[in-house]
């Protein structure tokens, strides 16, 4: 595998993870003891720092543990640049591996009692039991012990003697804060912070199945709250497991983002042919998107979506979320930058490209991501989305679109990308489109007159239209 489709693969995942990272509470696991969470979430914390994601990492966790494990251990990188901070304050030298992932855990629940899971006293007390009860750190519990219990003395002193270090501060790397400042110079500060708070749980209702309104009804039938954002999306107040709610087994829903929600819509809406619409999902896993297309399919306007991705497995994903929606596409499994393996040389009237990107702007639901990205990548991942981007204009038919999308709040890969390719592509004219939407930021470019977004991911999107042959 090239270092492109390496970078694809890895960054695909992030961005379109399936899983549902919205709000949990530590109460779903309080049968289980303190202590072996935070020693589990150690084990997590050390398998993060030497380059592996969270959902990878956390694999090998009983499967009793891992609700409660993900729910700490979400925190705990969110806050992970200031317990960095104070673990230096309070020992200079760097301890073993195990034996600072537990300190960096304590300490990064407990810093700020105001949003701490448990009483800083109850997790210093559970993090020196975790020490005493791993082999690979008995023999410094005492200094862990020591360690939190001076921390637990000198809080408001050691808190102050950090706050001037940005990475405490905002908890993302150095270089990450530099490149947000750098392109959001007014919006920088809010960008971060809003990465640091826990998402929402995000509807889209499949208008195949149910109209909007009357799974509203059903919804309200089991007091669940919730409001109506972007054309078909519903975000709860309350989170809760998706298998609890109605519809789920169905197909009446998928938990999508409302930033996301925007993607099928913008490329469609107000298209044309003769006959059914064929439309490409050039990164479809693991299908989201894929079936937002296929919902938007009418009989006056059928919608046929050829779906592809590089990962036979994540292709998969697809088939089995189709499935559930009661929903079908083509899907093949190829790189979507060698079309002579699998384009059959007709050309698409729209084609999606949600490209691989950082996944800067989807750190709420992914907040290990910030830590696992380098400075390097940015422009690593601008140069794929590039050859993407050119690749896949020339299968696009005159009077057709394509929809450039990353969810991505750095400007190399969102608006610096776009204006490059025009500058290149004399017969690509941009259309109305969102431009960079910042997360938690609802206001988008006009003339788009879509319904409130709510709160949403960091997203990027560019409509292309080609212009007809003369």
């Amino acid at each position: 595998m090239t270092v492109a489709l390496r970078v694809f693969v890895i960054c695909h995942g992030f961005a379109q993870r399936a899983v549902i990272c919205h709000r949990r509470v530590v109460s779903t696991a309080v049968s289980q003891p303190l202590w072996q969470l935070l020693q589990s979430t150690a084990t997590v914390l050390i398998a993060v720092r030497a380059g592996n994601s969270w959902a990878t990492a956390s694999i090998h966790v009983q499967a009793a543990l891992r609700p409660g494990v993900q729910s700490l251990g979400f925190a705990v990188l969110r806050n992970l640049g200031r317990a960095q901070a104070l673990r230096e304050q309070l020992a200079r030298r760097t301890p073993p591996p195990d034996v600072d992932a537990l300190l960096c855990c304590a300490l990064a629940l407990a810093w700020d009692p105001a949003t701490a899971p448990y009483e800083p006293f109850t997790l210093v007390d559970q993090a020196v039991e975790a020490a005493k009860r791993n082999l690979a750190t008995r023999a410094q519990a005492s200094f862990v012990n020591a360690c939190l219990r001076r921390f637990l003395r000198q809080r408001d002193d050691l808190v102050a003697a950090t706050d001037a270090d940005p990475v405490a501060r905002y908890n993302h790397p150095r270089w990450w804060i530099a490149a947000t400042k750098r392109d959001h110079p007014t919006q920088w500060q809010a960008i971060l912070q809003a990465n640091n708070q826990q998402p929402p749980l995000t509807l889209r209702v499949n208008k195949q199945k149910v109209p909007l309104a009357q799974y509203l009804i059903a919804q309200a039938a089991m007091n669940i709250e919730a409001k109506q954002v972007a054309e078909s999306g519903l975000q709860l107040l309350h989170a809760r497991p998706v298998q609890q709610l109605p519809g789920f087994e169905a197909g009446h829903f998928s938990v999508q983002d409302a930033a996301a929600q925007l993607a099928a819509p913008l490329l469609l809406t107000g298209l044309a042919a003769s006959g059914p619409l064929r439309v490409l999902d050039a990164c479809a896993a693991p299908g989201g998107k894929t079936a937002h297309l296929l919902e938007q399919s009418t009989a006056e306007q059928p919608v046929h979506v050829f779906a592809l991705d590089i990962d036979p497995l994540r292709c998969q994903r697809i088939h089995e979320n189709l499935a559930r929606l009661g929903l079908s596409a083509t899907v093949v499994a190829a790189d979507a930058l060698q079309p002579t393996a699998w384009w059959d040389g007709q050309p698409f009237d729209a084609i999606l490209l949600d490209a691989p990107c950082t996944a800067s702007g989807i750190v709420r639901r992914h907040p290990d991501v910030r830590w696992l990205r380098r400075e390097t990548d940015i422009a690593q991942l601008a140069q794929v989305q590039a050859s993407l981007l050119r690749i896949l204009w020339s299968l696009v038919r005159p009077g057709g679109r394509l929809l450039y999308c990353t969810c991505s709040v750095f400007l190399a890969e969102g608006q610096a990308q776009i204006q490059t390719f025009l500058a290149h592509h004399t017969d690509a004219v941009l259309s109305p489109s969102p431009g960079h939407l910042l997360p938690q930021n609802p206001q988008h470019a006009k003339p788009l007159a879509h319904n409130d977004l709510g709160e949403h991911d960091g997203f990027f999107y560019a409509l292309l239209e080609k212009l007809p042959s003369l």
